[in-house]
């Protein structure tokens, strides 16, 4: 396992993220454990989950995992934006107030007495960058997080919040947590070159783009159990016959490497430029093993120039990164 700098802070942290989202939603709680115990086995020091997952049960998971002494050796992560009571209207978002009361809720399910990277889950315009980054500021002064991060911020709020740490003196954001798969290439347009100009760390989700990737879907069949059954997914993504054009790709050339598809769409993504670790989010014991053998899958510039091929730089074959942001881009001007 290889072990990269997380942005410009002197943590390292494995080439994979173990993602915790199916813990407590597809995942039993025994089930869990043992998976995250198999990954810390196999040398993954990065795990990373959200207070939304399961409305909590993803983060006593792991924290019921780490209790027993590995949570020293831990670079934990954790997010809070979405709200756990709906009826509650100061319960999501990224005011002073719900920040600071989720991450001490946080702080209690994961068991542990601080949170390596505390990540905003999603940008929110009608809140000033200024109260978000001093509250999560106190937060690190207080020594219950220790790294602040985004997830899903469109290049020009990543800049505002630098500007903004910068004017007032505040802890910046260290590190993105964006969707990017061979699908849908979108974050490169803007998100990964402004990450690699101001050395951001950047964690991919959906590596495997709900699954696609893994090649059990078909052109001509969909039936496979899974998010993507049918050709559509919960958010009513459907399939296009351009993405059977990257996955029967990525097949093909998975199978002249001798490894799964799952394991070339992990490793490509691992040796893209400004990639720190993309995040796998397994279901099963055997998912975890095989995402995890993506740490011995080499790419050499042949294969990124055949994957360039049929998965152009910049493309979007499928429209995932746009339906995940749920932002509304709403300017709030003279907030300064």
């Amino acid at each position: 396992m290889e072990y990269r700098n997380l942005g410009r802070t002197g943590v390292k942290v494995s080439q994979l993220c173990l993602g915790t989202m199916m813990f407590g939603r597809s995942t039993s709680e025994a089930d869990s454990v043992a998976i995250i115990e198999r990954a810390l086995d196999q040398g993954v020091n990065f795990v990373d989950t959200a207070n939304a997952y399961s409305a909590g049960a993803s983060e006593r998971y792991v924290g019921k995992a780490l209790a027993g002494g590995r949570r020293a050796s831990v670079v934990l992560a954790t997010k809070g934006f979405f709200p756990l009571d709906p009826k509650d209207p100061n319960g999501r978002g990224l005011s002073r107030r719900h920040l600071i009361d989720a991450c001490n809720a946080s702080l209690e399910r994961l068991q542990t007495d601080w949170i390596d990277l505390y990540q905003l889950h999603r940008a929110q315009s009608d809140v000033p960058i200024d109260e978000t980054l001093r509250a999560l500021d106190d937060l690190i002064r207080a020594g219950k997080i220790r790294y602040i991060g985004t997830s899903m911020f469109p290049s020009w709020k990543i800049v505002e919040s630098l500007w903004a740490a910068k004017e007032f003196g505040l802890n910046r954001f260290v590190c993105e947590q964006m969707a990017y798969n061979l699908l849908d290439r979108t974050a490169e347009r803007e998100v990964l070159p402004a990450a690699r100009t101001f050395g951001i760390a950047t964690i991919p989700w959906a590596p495997l783009c709900g699954g696609l990737l893994t090649g059990k879907y078909k052109r001509d069949d969909q039936s496979a159990a899974g998010r993507w059954h049918g050709g559509k997914d919960n958010f009513d993504r459907r399939v296009t016959p351009e993405a059977f054009d990257v996955i029967e790709g990525v097949v093909a050339l998975a199978e002249e490497k001798g490894c799964s598809p799952s394991q070339l769409a992990l490793a490509w993504l691992a040796a893209q430029p400004g990639v720190t670790a993309p995040i796998i989010g397994p279901r099963t014991l055997d998912q975890v093993l095989d995402n995890l053998g993506a740490a011995g899958v080499t790419i050499t510039d042949e294969d990124r120039a055949r994957i360039d091929a049929f998965a152009p730089p910049l493309a979007t074959t499928l429209r995932y990164y746009d339906a995940a942001m749920a932002t509304d881009f709403k300017p709030n001007f003279g907030r300064w």
